[in-house]
């Protein structure tokens, strides 16, 4: 890994392109959820830290792509993702009073509404447990310190998409953003222990499942 000068400055080069850009699309632009989560995101969010850990000649490992602990990383993800369930039943039933089983899945088949879900887990994981989460670690060699700095990020763009895309009212704005920071912490716990970013894309599909199902 490069000097933490170096680290630190491209980390914060990358945070600001990344909330300035993300946060200009969501104001402007509403494409098709397969083209944002297929094409789009993966082109504003990842290339450019491919292009970072390309110039800091680090590697993919870096980023916690890797097959090391794979197992232990699924086992740990389905574990916290259980409680990611009880969680959105709870939720559930304090906003319709029972408990919904009413999926909102739009108007696309059940494996494609999957696939692009992994496909949004992918993106976000890596920009933001394996980069962002794992460069603040690095340099500033506390875990929790990091995950509390990543999760405030990791909040903030999210606002948009509250707010702006689905339209949301205060509360229940504040309860999604409240969840988007559970899991944040949960996953960069999750990332710290295992250091591999499939336990994070994992857990990010069980938590975000439960909200599109129950909500």
């Amino acid at each position: 890994m490069p000097k933490k000068e170096i680290v630190l400055k491209h980390l914060t080069i990358y945070v600001a392109y990344l909330i300035t850009v993300w946060c200009f699309y969501r104001f402007l632009f509403k494409l098709p959820d397969e083209i944002e989560e297929l094409v789009v995101k993966p082109i504003i969010w990842i290339l450019p830290v491919f292009y970072i850990i390309g110039r800091e000649k680090t590697k993919l490992d870096s980023l916690g792509i890797t097959f090391k602990n794979l197992f232990p990383s699924i086992y740990l993800a389905l574990g916290l993702g259980a409680f990611f369930v009880l969680e959105a039943v709870v939720v559930n039933i304090l906003k319709y009073g029972k408990l919904n089983f009413g999926a909102n899945l739009g108007d696309f088949p059940f494996m494609v509404t999957l696939g692009i879900s992994f496909a949004t887990s992918i993106s976000e994981e890596i920009a933001y447990r394996g980069y962002i989460f794992g460069r603040l670690w690095y340099v500033l060699k506390n875990e929790w310190t990091a995950n509390f700095i990543t999760t405030v990020l990791w909040v903030g763009i999210h606002i948009p998409i509250a707010f702006v895309v689905w339209k949301l009212d205060l509360s229940a704005g504040l309860v999604y953003l409240m969840l988007t920071a559970i899991f944040g912490m949960g996953s960069a716990f999750v990332y710290a222990r295992t250091r591999n970013i499939f336990a994070s894309i994992f857990l990010h599909v069980l938590w975000a499942w439960p909200i599109i199902l129950f909500r």
